[in-house]
C-alpha cells in the first residue's frame, strides 16, 4: 500500500478527535479527569482502532462504524499501560515520552484513572450515541472486547508476567503469555471490526489468523526496541525489561533470530488474508509497519 503514513495520519487523526468527543461527554475538571485526559492524549499509535477500521473496510464495511468500537478497545488499552506502569508492576515514570500517570500525578489517582478509562470503554461500547447498530451484533462486540481484556486474555497475560520475573520461562510459555498479554487485544479490535463490516464466518476466521500473528509479531518488535530502540522515539524507558527479569524474545532466541520470527509471524499474517483482496491492503501494511516501526 502506497502512503501508508498518509492512511495512519488521517485514521489517527479521526480516532483522536473522536476520543475528544468522547471526553467532552465525560464530567470536566477534577484530579481524576485531569488523570484520565493526561493518559489519554500523550499521544500513541492508535494501532488497535486503526485495525478495528481497517478490518470492516476490508470485508467491504465503513471505517466510520468501527471508529467508537475502536475507540472503547483504544480506552481499554490505555487503562492497562497506566495500571503497567505503576510501581508495583513496571515502576516506569515515562509512557509516550511523558511522565507516566502515577508519575504526573500521584498512585492512588493513576489507580482510579485506570479504572474509570475501562469502565468508561464499556460506556461507549453499550450507548446508541457512539454505537450504531443493535442486538445480537452489539451483544457479541461487548462479549468478545470484554473477554479479551479480563481473565481469558490480557490481564491473565499480565499475571503471567509478573510471576515469570526471574523465573525460567521456555519459548511456548513465553508465545502463549504473549498471547494473552498482548495479542488478545489486537485480536479483538480486529474481530470488532470484522463484526462491525458484517464480515462472513470464512472472513471473520481469516482475520482471527492474521490478527493473531500481527499480535506476536508487535511483541517480539516490542521487545526488540526495549533493547535497542531510542527513547526518544519510543517514549519509554529502554532496558527495563532486563532490569525486572523478564523474558523475552531476544533473551531466549537472540536479537536475529527473534527478527526474522517476527518476519515469519507477519508472513503468516499476509497469507491468511489473501484471499481478501484490495480491501485488505492497509491491513497488509499495516503488518509490515508492525516490526518496522521505531516506536
Amino acid at each position: 500500500m502506497k502512503n501508508l503514513e498518509t492512511y495512519l495520519a488521517r485514521r489517527q487523526k479521526a480516532v483522536n478527535e473522536a476520543l475528544d468527543r468522547i471526553l467532552a461527554d465525560c464530567v470536566p475538571g477534577g484530579r481524576l479527569f485531569s488523570a484520565m485526559r493526561h493518559s489519554l492524549k500523550a499521544g500513541g499509535k492508535r494501532l488497535r482502532p486503526i485495525l478495528c477500521m481497517a478490518a470492516a473496510e476490508a470485508v467491504g464495511g465503513t471505517w466510520e462504524d468501527a471508529l467508537f468500537p475502536g475507540c472503547a478497545i483504544e480506552l481499554i488499552h490505555t487503562y492497562s499501560l497506566v495500571h503497567d506502569d505503576l510501581p508495583a508492576i513496571d515502576n516506569d515514570p515515562l509512557r509516550r515520552g511523558q511522565p507516566a500517570c502515577h508519575a504526573a500525578f500521584d498512585e492512588a489517582t493513576a489507580i482510579f484513572a485506570g479504572d474509570a478509562l475501562h469502565t468508561l470503554a464499556f460506556e461507549v461500547l453499550s450507548s446508541d450515541r457512539y454505537i450504531f447498530f443493535q442486538g445480537k451484533r452489539r451483544l457479541a462486540l461487548i462479549h468478545l472486547i470484554s473477554r479479551a481484556t479480563g481473565n481469558h486474555g490480557m490481564i491473565e497475560g499480565q499475571m503471567r508476567d509478573i510471576l515469570a520475573q526471574g523465573g525460567n520461562l521456555g519459548l511456548d510459555q513465553l508465545k502463549e503469555l504473549h498471547r494473552l498479554k498482548t495479542g488478545a487485544l489486537i485480536t479483538a479490535s480486529v474481530h470488532a471490526g470484522a463484526l462491525t463490516g458484517k464480515a462472513t464466518v470464512r472472513q471473520t476466521g481469516k482475520l482471527i489468523e492474521y490478527a493473531e500473528n500481527i499480535g506476536l509479531a508487535f511483541q517480539v518488535a516490542d521487545d526488540l526496541l526495549n533493547v535497542e530502540g531510542d527513547p526518544l522515539l519510543t517514549g519509554k524507558s529502554i532496558g527495563t525489561d532486563h532490569v525486572l527479569g523478564k523474558a523475552t524474545f531476544p533473551n531466549l532466541m537472540g536479537i536475529d533470530a527473534s527478527r526474522k520470527f517476527a518476519a515469519q509471524l507477519v508472513e503468516k499474517s499476509l497469507q491468511a488474508i489473501e484471499s481478501l483482496g484490495i480491501k485488505a491492503n492497509p491491513l497488509r501494511a499495516v503488518a509490515k509497519y508492525v516490526i518496522e516501526r521505531k516506536l
